[in-house]
């Protein structure tokens, strides 16, 4: 089973959408194993951004990823981060399919909802730096025979 992080960035959180994104993520039938509501702290926006330091644009994920609450989750589920990136759409808005969290509710990339890790690798490291030890949970559901072929 993969694993991804998912946050639902300040806009999400004060646009009131966490439940949407919860819900799309459950009716897709990826299984939620961590969940905490945060305020992120310079350090931890430094890491998990640290791949854009030196950027432009660097300073500004920092500022605005600190700049309030933020929901952090991590899903499983077979081909979970493939299922996960389609059902959040294209980073760029206006480049997302109709009927994805980034088509219907943003308009700009520095507002887009909701951040998404791109592989398995990134979705463990991720994870892992989001989420102590026993954070996560391993767990199974009655209709996972329903939804995961093994």
């Amino acid at each position: 089973m993969e694993h991804s992080l998912v946050l639902i960035k300040p806009d999400g959180v004060q646009r009131g959408l966490v439940g949407e994104v919860i819900a799309r993520l459950e009716k897709r039938g990826l299984r939620l194993v961590g969940a905490k509501f945060l305020q992120v702290s310079d350090a931890l926006a430094e890491e998990h951004y640290a791949i854009h330091k030196g950027k432009a644009f660097y300073d500004g994920l920092i500022e605005y990823i600190t700049s309030g609450p933020v929901m952090a989750m991590v899903w499983e589920g077979p081909n979970a981060i493939a299922a996960i990136r389609q059902t959040m759409g294209a980073t760029r808005p206006w480049e997302a399919a109709p009927g994805t969290v980034r088509h219907d509710f943003a308009l700009e990339v520095g507002r887009n909802i909701t951040h998404a890790s791109d592989s398995p690798e990134n979705g463990e490291k991720e994870a892992a730096m989001w989420f102590k030890q026993g954070e996560i949970v391993s767990w199974s559901r009655d209709m996972d025979k329903w939804i995961f072929e093994k």
